[in-house]
């Protein structure tokens, strides 16, 4: 680490601790040529994704916009909040873990709703009537058969 004083990045770390938001590491360093102190801070460098919308526009990911959608779809149903926070969590770990820079909405849907299926039907119905766009009753209808 170069020395904010005299250039030099001969240094060596007097103390390490982790900072009060868990997300970086905070080091004391000392200067081995001036012997001046400063601060570092060392955190987790993410690459941002982008999620490919369907009119082909790009945006950030946003799990809250995801978290939205889910507690519509659950709304009036046995399922807790917590719940609600671990599915979202884990899709998010899902996609941060395959390392792509962009990801179809599409792959998020389908993402959520393989979830919702297994927490609670009715809230995986009420979802994918949304995302699915079901343009009339027979669509829906043989969506329902399906599911069966």
């Amino acid at each position: 680490m170069k020395c904010i004083y005299c250039g030099s990045i001969e240094s060596k770390v007097i103390d390490s601790r982790t900072s009060e938001d868990s997300c970086s590491i905070r080091r004391r360093r000392e200067c081995l040529k001036c012997g001046k102190r400063f601060t570092t801070y060392e955190t987790i460098e993410s690459t941002p994704v982008l999620v490919i919308k369907n009119d082909g526009s790009r945006q950030s990911f946003d799990a809250q916009k995801i978290k939205k959608g889910i507690i519509k779809s659950c709304e009036k149903r046995p399922v807790s909040i917590q719940q609600i926070d671990d599915l979202v969590r884990d899709i998010e770990k899902q996609i941060n873990n395959s390392l792509v820079q962009e990801i179809r909405s599409s792959e998020i849907g389908e993402m959520v709703m393989e979830r919702l299926k297994k927490l609670d039907e009715i809230s995986y119905v009420r979802f994918a009537a949304v995302y699915r766009k079901f343009k009339d009753i027979t669509t829906f209808i043989n969506f329902l058969n399906s599911v069966s």
